[in-house]
C-alpha cells in the first residue's frame, strides 16, 4: 500500500512541480509584476518603511476586537512561512539541483514578492466578518466572491487541499523534524517529544487565532534574529570564500554540467525546478496559505496589509534562505543526490554543514534549536490555515472545527514517532495542488489588484505619505 501511495504521489508531484505548473507559477508573478508596475522595485523603500519600519510602533501588537493587529497577522503568516523548508528544504535543493538552485530561488522570490502582495490584497478586499466579529479571508473567498459563484467549485478544491496539507506540511513533517532535533540535542525519545509537543500545541491553538497571533508575534522575531545572527557568524568565519560561493551560484545556474554527474543540459532544468519549487515551498508565494492569516488583520486598507507580503518573501528567501545556502556552500560539502542519501535527512545535512564551519558541534546545536522553533512556529501558523479551510468547507461548523483541532493535536504524536520522508513528499505535492486554483484566481483578478494598488499609492502620494 505504501509503495502505491509513493508511486501515485511521485507521478502527481512530477506534474505539479513540472514545467507547466512552474511556468504558471513564475508566469503569474511576472504578469502581476507588470500589472503593478514592478511594485517590488518601484516602491521597495516605501514598503520597507511601512512594514519593518513600523515595528517600533507602540500599537504593533494591539488588534481590534477578535482580530489581530497587522503585525500579529504577519507574524502568524510568517510562522507558517519561515519553517524547516528554510533549512532542510534549501539544503536539499542545493544537493539535488546544485548551487544554481539558489539563483533560481532568488528569481522565484523576486516575482513572488508581487504574487504574495496580490494574494493578500485580494484576501483583504474580499474577506468576510463572521458572527463573532472575526475577519475571514483567503483564496476560497476571493475565488467565490471575486470570480463569481460559478467558480465556487474551485474554492472548494483549494480548501480541500489546504485542509489536508495542514496535517502534512503543517504537522507531521514538522513534528518529525522536531523529534529528530531533540533526539540529537538531548537524546529525548520521539514518543516523549510527541506528547510534549501535543500539549504545547494544544495550549496555544485551543485559545483560538488571537492566542496564536500573540504567541507568534514574540516567537517569530526571536527565532529569526537567532538564526540570522548565527548564520552571519558562520559566513564571517569563511568570509574569504564568500565570493567563490556567489560565483558558484551564478555559474551553476546556467551550467550544462549536472551536480554529481548526469545528462548535459539536464542540470539547468534541475536547478530551475529545485530553485523554483524550494523557493515557493519556503516563502509560499502563490500557494494561497499566507493570505488566510493576513485576512485576520484589523487593518482596513488592503494594499497597506499587502505590503507585508513583499517584506515576507524578501525576508524569508533573500535573507534567511540565502544564509542557509551560503552555509552549505561555504562548508565545502560534496553535493549531489547520492551524497544527500548518506545523511539521515536534509536537516541532518544542514547540521553537518554548520558543524564543518563552527567547531565543537556548536553548529549542530544552532541548527537543531532553529529547526525546533521553525517547525513549531510552522505548526501554529498552519493550524490557522487548516481551521479556516475546514470552516469554509463546513460553513463554519463548530463541531468540525473543534474536532479538527483535537485531531491536529493528536497527529503531533504520530508525526514525532514516524518517518517524515514520505510526508515531506506528499506535502510538497499538496502545496503545489493548492497553488493551481489560487494562481487561476490571481490571474483572473489581476485587474482588481492593479486598481487597489493604483488607488492606494495615488492617495498616499496626495497625502504626502510617500515622503515619510
Amino acid at each position: 500500500m505504501l509503495e502505491v501511495v509513493t508511486t501515485v504521489n511521485g507521478a502527481v508531484n512530477s506534474f505539479v512541480w513540472g514545467p507547466v505548473v512552474l511556468a504558471l507559477l513564475i508566469g503569474t508573478g511576472v504578469f502581476l509584476t507588470a500589472r503593478t508596475g514592478c511594485l517590488q522595485v518601484r516602491k521597495f523603500g516605501y514598503i520597507m518603511k511601512n512594514t519593518i519600519g513600523s515595528l517600533f510602533s507602540k500599537n504593533r501588537t494591539k488588534g481590534s476586537g477578535n482580530n489581530l493587529s497587522p503585525f500579529q497577522a504577519v507574524c502568524t503568516a510568517m510562522a507558517g512561512t519561515v519553517g524547516t523548508g528554510n533549512i532542510a528544504g534549501v539544503t536539499g535543493a542545493i544537493f539535488i539541483g546544485g548551487p544554481g538552485a539558489v539563483f533560481w530561488m532568488w528569481v522565484s522570490a523576486f516575482f513572488g514578492m508581487c504574487t504574495k502582495y496580490a494574494e493578500i490584497a485580494l484576501a483583504m478586499q474580499y474577506r468576510i466578518t463572521d458572527e463573532n466579529g472575526q475577519h475571514r479571508g483567503g483564496p476560497m473567498y476571493y475565488i467565490e466572491k471575486g470570480l463569481g459563484h460559478n467558480w465556487k467549485w474551485l474554492a472548494i478544491i483549494f480548501s480541500i487541499f489546504g485542509a489536508l496539507a495542514s496535517f502534512g506540511i503543517g504537522n507531521i513533517a514538522q513534528s518529525s523534524e522536531i523529534a529528530g532535533a531533540l533526539t540529537g540535542l538531548v537524546g529525548m525519545p520521539p514518543i516523549a517529544t510527541g506528547i510534549i509537543l501535543a500539549i504545547v500545541v494544544a495550549i496555544v491553538i485551543l485559545g483560538g487565532v488571537k492566542r496564536i497571533g500573540q504567541v507568534t508575534s514574540y516567537m517569530v522575531p526571536l527565532m529569526a534574529i537567532f538564526y540570522i545572527i548565527c548564520g552571519i557568524i558562520v559566513i564571517v568565519m569563511r568570509i574569504e570564500d564568500v565570493p567563490n560561493a556567489f560565483a558558484q551560484i551564478f555559474t551553476s545556474a546556467f551550467s550544462l554540467k549536472s551536480v554529481g554527474g548526469g545528462i548535459a543540459g539536464y542540470a539547468i532544468m534541475m536547478a530551475m525546478r529545485q530553485g523554483f519549487a524550494r523557493g515557493v515551498f519556503s516563502n509560499e508565494a502563490g500557494m494561497g496559505s499566507a493570505p488566510i492569516a493576513h485576512a485576520t488583520s484589523s487593518e482596513k486598507e488592503p494594499a497597506k496589509q499587502a505590503m507585508w507580503g513583499v517584506f515576507e518573501v524578501f525576508f524569508d528567501t533573500i535573507i534567511i534562505c540565502t544564509i542557509t545556502s551560503l552555509a552549505v556552500l561555504l562548508s565545502g560539502m560534496e553535493l549531489g543526490a547520492a551524497a544527500l542519501e548518506t545523511y539521515a535527512s536534509k536537516g541532518a545535512a544542514a547540521v553537518h554543514a554548520f558543524d564543518m564551519i563552527i567547531p565543537g558541534h556548536v553548529g549542530s546545536i544552532v541548527i537543531q534549536i532553529s529547526l525546533i522553533f521553525f517547525a513549531l512556529s510552522t505548526m501554529l501558523g498552519w493550524t490557522v490555515y487548516g481551521e479556516r479551510c475546514w470552516a469554509y468547507l463546513t460553513n463554519n461548523n463548530k463541531i468540525v472545527i473543534n474536532a479538527y483541532k483535537i485531531i491536529f493535536i493528536l497527529v503531533c504524536i504520530v508525526g514525532a514517532t514516524g518517518s517524515g520522508t514520505l510526508m515531506w513528499d506528499i506535502s510538497d505535492t499538496l502545496n503545489g495542488l493548492m497553488a493551481i486554483p489560487n494562481l487561476v484566481a490571481l490571474l483572473g483578478l489581476s485587474g482588481v489588484v492593479a486598481k487597489i494598488t493604483k488607488s492606494y499609492f495615488d492617495s498616499a502620494s496626495k497625502d504626502g505619505n510617500e515622503l515619510r
